[in-house]
């Protein structure tokens, strides 16, 4: 092999290397988490249900990496048996309509028996202290938190992971204080494109 031969295939090892080194910490870098109201807000949209405790999941319709959190939903919502009122907010820009929203995340969702609405320009997400796709919070049905963070283990990756055992955990009424878990997706309300619909 020669010397140019070499220096050639190290260089293309390095960016291998520097390449998954990138997509691995950008997997693993948790999202921004707002301040979080540790009781129900008065001005909600909504009240907490009265009989069971209540998931509120935030999601930016267009985040690729949120796909991985309804999976890990569905693997929460099939554990705790109707014991949860689940309802998830979509991000809508002020100027868009509500069509801007009705994405295949949107769809899965609805599938899983989710309440779902459009968020006009976020509002909900900024009063419940959303920041990042893929944010959930849980509520007592008394107002008082629960849960919050993500389900998912890493950005895009679904499976096992602290986030969606404390939020089962949460709903199942066995945690003695409230838990936390990092939440992995896009930025919630954005101010960039909003091409590229799922």
């Amino acid at each position: 092999m020669s010397k140019a031969t070499t220096a050639v295939t190290a260089l293309w090892l390095v960016l291998c290397a520097s390449g998954v080194y990138a997509l691995w910490s950008y997997a693993s870098t948790p999202g921004q988490i707002g301040a979080v109201p540790r009781r129900w807000p008065a001005t909600a949209a909504t009240r907490p249900d009265p009989t069971r405790p209540t998931l509120l999941l935030f999601v930016h319709p267009r985040c690729p990496c949120t796909r991985a959190t309804m999976d890990d939903l569905a693997w929460v919502l099939t554990r705790a048996r109707g014991r949860v009122a689940a309802r998830a907010y979509f991000f809508r820009p002020a100027d868009e309509s509500e069509a801007w929203t009705r994405t295949a995340l949107w769809k899965a969702a609805r599938a899983l028996g989710v309440s779902v609405a459009a968020d006009p320009d976020g509002a909900q997400a900024r009063l419940f202290g959303a920041a990042t796709s893929g944010m959930t919070l849980i509520y007592a049905p008394d107002g008082r938190l629960l849960y919050d963070g993500g389900l998912t283990p890493g950005r895009g990756h679904e499976g096992d992971g602290p986030g969606r055992e404390a939020a089962l955990a949460a709903i199942a009424g066995t945690l003695t204080a409230a838990a936390e878990a990092p939440v992995f997706g896009c930025a919630l309300i954005w101010t960039g494109t909003k091409e590229g619909a799922l």
